[in-house]
């Protein structure tokens, strides 16, 4: 966290609609503002706002005189919550709720895989508010696309059992808890199977070195956006998380001439 970073807590209701859940954010703030604009960040599956990225973005946020909102979805990072009861609708509610509750000015949402759907959704949501999208190896329909197309008939079947798959991750030493209802609520927000009615700018940075969301998958997506100002950056030897140096550098140059685009 930046010296300039207020954390706040967002109380959120339960899945049955009980008190007592909380959306941790960091709300990060220049001392001198140098347009409207304002910024989301919007994670990816089991990340949280305190990632390389993040903090990076917060540090450039604070220098460049923008407004970044910050937060930990349902049962990330420091929020509240069951992860074997999280789904993308509820991730998509409580990115909303931040939005409209803390988020300044109209917004740049910057989406960072799983974050990427979500901010495609978010916009979809909230077209009047959102001007631009900045999506870093962007995944939507993952749960379907990457997740089951891609399980074996075994994980298929633990999954349809057992109702939980624990997926191992080369980021975490813990198990990914992969449930069915993540997989079949995810269903309900399926983007790639249609055109994405999305008339604003969208900027995105693609690894091709990336295992977790190839970069064909992110081509899938600039087809299926309907507008015309879409722009992609593939970087050859770049992973997934795109966190180097170099990464950094490009993510907020490239937001930076966004944002001179957008209020030109």
């Amino acid at each position: 966290m930046t010296d300039t970073s207020l954390a706040r807590k967002l109380d959120r209701p339960g899945h049955d609609g009980s008190a007592g859940e909380s959306l941790a954010c960091l709300i990060d703030t220049p001392a001198r503002v140098a347009g409207p604009t304002g910024l989301t960040w919007l994670g990816g599956f089991k990340s949280d706002m305190a990632g390389t990225k993040a903090e990076a973005l917060g540090a450039w946020a604070q220098a460049a005189g923008r407004h970044l909102l910050r937060f930990d979805y349902y049962a990330h990072g420091a929020s509240s919550g069951d992860f074997r009861k999280a789904t993308v609708g509820r991730w998509l509610d409580d990115a909303l709720a931040a939005i409209d509750a803390l988020a300044a000015g109209p917004q740049v949402l910057v989406g960072s895989s799983m974050g990427g759907w979500i901010a495609l959704l978010a916009a979809l949501a909230r077209p009047g508010r959102v001007k631009g999208l900045m999506l870093i190896a962007p995944a939507p329909d993952f749960t379907q696309e990457l997740m089951w197309k891609g399980f074996s008939d075994e994980i298929r079947a633990t999954l349809e059992r057992d109702g939980i798959y624990r997926a191992p991750s080369e980021y975490d030493a813990e198990p990914y808890e992969i449930t069915m209802r993540l997989i079949e609520e995810g269903r309900n927000h399926l983007l790639l199977d249609k055109p994405i009615p999305l008339d604003m700018p969208v900027r995105i940075l693609q690894g091709m070195k990336d295992a977790d969301v190839p970069w064909q998958h992110a081509m899938r997506l600039v087809e299926a956006l309907t507008g015309a100002d879409v722009t992609i950056h593939l970087s050859k030897h770049g992973d997934h998380r795109l966190s180097t140096p170099a990464d950094i550098a490009r993510l907020t140059q490239t937001i930076e001439t966004l944002l001179s685009e957008i209020e030109s």
